[in-house]
C-alpha cells in the first residue's frame, strides 16, 4: 500500500472511530490535508461518517473547489476545512461535529475548561464563534468562504472552537491527534457538566495542561488509543 493510500485508509478509520465513539452521527465530517500538496485536502462526499469508504473520498483545493471529475455532492460545510487549512498551515486534520456532549457549551453560558488529565489535550479553553455577530440571521450552516474565514479567526491558534447553537470544530497536527482531541473534548465536557451540580469544579493548572497535554499526544499514547478505538470501530 502506498503512503497516500495508507493515509486515506486512516481517514476512513477516523470517520468510523468518531462515529463509534458518539462524536459524529448522521452529520459532521473529518478531513485530512493532502500529504502530497499543502494546498489540497481530502474529505468524504456528502455521506454519514459511519458509512464512509475510501471510494467516497474527494480532493479539494483550499477554496473548497472540487479537484478532478467526481460529480458527487460534497458537504455544504466543507468550506470550514478549507478556511482553516488556509489560515493554519500547522493544521493537518479537521473535524466538525455536533455531539450532545458539547452542545450545552454552545447554547448556555457555561465555559468549557480542562478538568481531566486527557482533557488537557485541548489546551486551556475553547473559544466561541457566534455567526449572528457578523452575519445576522442565517441557516446556521457555515457555507460561505467569508463565514469560514470568520470561524478560522475565532479559532485563532487554539485547538477547538464552539459554534453558538451549532457544534464544534477541532484541529490536529495529525489524524490521530485530531481523533484524541475530539473524543477528549466531549468526554471532558461530560465530566465537567456532571460535576457542576456538586459545587465548585477545580480546573487543571496551566502547568498541568501543558505537561499532561504533551504527554497524551506522544506517539505511543496515540497509537495505544488509536488501536483501541479502531478495534471498537471494526478495523
Amino acid at each position: 500500500m502506498s503512503e497516500l493510500a495508507s493515509d486515506l485508509a486512516e481517514l476512513v478509520t477516523a470517520n468510523h472511530i468518531l462515529a463509534r465513539e458518539d462524536v459524529l452521527d448522521a452529520f459532521g465530517h473529518v478531513s485530512l490535508r493532502s500529504p502530497q500538496a499543502d494546498g489540497e485536502y481530502f474529505i468524504s462526499r456528502s455521506r454519514s461518517p459511519e458509512l464512509v469508504v475510501v471510494e467516497d473520498l474527494q480532493r479539494y483545493d483550499l477554496d473548497s473547489k472540487l479537484l478532478g471529475d467526481d460529480e458527487r455532492r460534497g458537504y455544504i460545510e466543507r468550506v470550514i476545512h478549507g478556511g482553516i487549512y488556509k489560515a493554519r498551515p500547522d493544521v493537518k486534520a479537521v473535524a466538525h461535529f455536533h455531539s450532545p456532549a458539547i452542545m450545552p457549551f454552545c447554547v448556555a453560558d457555561i465555559a468549557w475548561k480542562p478538568v481531566t488529565h486527557l482533557g488537557a489535550t485541548i489546551g486551556t479553553g475553547v473559544a466561541l464563534w457566534d455567526s449572528q455577530a457578523e452575519f445576522g440571521d442565517t441557516d446556521m450552516l457555515v457555507s460561505t468562504a467569508d463565514q469560514a474565514a470568520s470561524l478560522a479567526r475565532a479559532l485563532a491558534n487554539s485547538n477547538a472552537v464552539f459554534l453558538r447553537g451549532h457544534g464544534a470544530v477541532v484541529v490536529g497536527g495529525t489524524l490521530r491527534e485530531l481523533v484524541m482531541r475530539t473524543i477528549q473534548l466531549c468526554r471532558n465536557g461530560d465530566v465537567l457538566l456532571r460535576s457542576l451540580p456538586f459545587g465548585g469544579v477545580t480546573p487543571l493548572t496551566a502547568g498541568e495542561i501543558a505537561l499532561s497535554g504533551a504527554k497524551n499526544l506522544e506517539p505511543p499514547v496515540l497509537a495505544r488509543a488509536w488501536d483501541y478505538w479502531a478495534t471498537r470501530a471494526g478495523h
